[in-house]
């Protein structure tokens, strides 16, 4: 389902499934360029998550490939229908028995556009939701790095939640974090549960990862599971690593370090209800106007009209 038409600041939360507890797993990676190679590596994580339990793994951002040179990305891209890994990770879910999430792959859009998107694939290999990145990357860090997302990819426009089997899940990537209207919009639809696969750099990461991904859980109530890419790639880039497993509290349930890995933690769909009681924010919310000096504008969540 798609958010994008149905949120608005003044409709009260949905309520999210409340079904039973399940194990969720996050898979750590060092995405290097060779496709094949990130496949099997990822696929070997998603297998030690599976024996231990879990029925809802994430990768993280970029898990088929860290290409960046834009010409060597184009040479290795695919259409969705084509896509080599995305196969692959269909067979493994479907294998398995497992909701597989992949945070995201560089599947061609366009002859001059990719797109960043991620997929939840159902234990039947099925695509049962996909999400492209909306907001993009483009930054010159004082460290000199320098990144541009949007001169390879199309953002997303559309908002996705999907319904697991005991909690509805909301769709995030990396950059979108730093922008809480999309997630408090994913929790208004019923989200419980927030994906946020990244590729954080280690300088941003550094700062802000984890006062962010806690934050989006106090805000929202939802549990936030974000699996990272952590340490110095192939090509040079560093990234924090550090994936989250977060509670509606804000509190951390399980963290990884720098190195590719997995790690699991118990997900209780009823600590999302419990929590949105005891801090009512998503029902609590209202309209208001912006005034600025000398002229009027309205907040973007404020409809036009600007109806009650």
């Amino acid at each position: 389902m798609t958010t994008a038409d149905t949120a608005s600041p003044h409709t009260p939360a949905l309520p999210s499934a409340s079904g039973a507890p399940f194990r969720a797993a996050l898979v750590q990676m060092r995405t290097a360029k060779s496709v094949d190679a990130n496949v099997e590596a990822a696929s070997a994580f998603i297998r030690e998550a599976a024996a231990q339990g879990a029925t809802y793994i994430q990768t993280p951002e970029m898990t088929g490939t860290m290409e960046e040179n834009r010409q060597a990305l184009f040479a290795v891209l695919h259409e969705e229908e084509t896509d080599p890994a995305l196969a692959a990770f269909r067979a493994l879910a479907a294998e398995l028995k497992v909701h597989l999430h992949i945070g995201s792959l560089a599947v061609k859009a366009s002859e001059h556009r990719a797109a960043n998107r991620s997929f939840l694939l159902a234990p039947d290999g099925s695509i049962a939701a996909r999400y492209d990145k909306i907001h993009m990357f483009d930054v010159d860090l004082p460290n000199g790095d320098v990144y541009r997302e949007s001169a390879a990819y199309r953002p997303g426009e559309l908002a996705v939640a999907a319904d697991l089997p005991s909690i509805r899940l909301g769709f995030a990537i990396c950059y979108d974090l730093r922008f809480p209207a999309l997630f408090r919009a994913l929790a208004e639809a019923g989200a419980g549960m927030i994906a946020v696969p990244a590729a954080f750099t280690q300088s941003t990461g550094e700062a802000h990862w984890h006062v962010l991904l806690r934050a989006r859980a106090i805000e929202t109530g939802c549990f936030v599971l974000a699996a990272a890419q952590g340490g110095t790639h192939e090509n040079g880039r560093k990234t924090f690593g550090h994936s989250l497993i977060i509670d509606p509290w804000g509190g951390i349930l399980a963290e990884g370090g720098t190195e590719p890995g997995v790690i699991t933690a118990e997900i209780d769909p009823a600590k999302v209800a419990a929590v949105r009681a005891r801090i009512p924010s998503l029902t609590n919310g209202r309209r208001f106007e912006m005034v600025t000096p000398g002229e009027e504008g309205r907040l973007h969540l404020v409809s036009p009209g600007g109806a009650p």
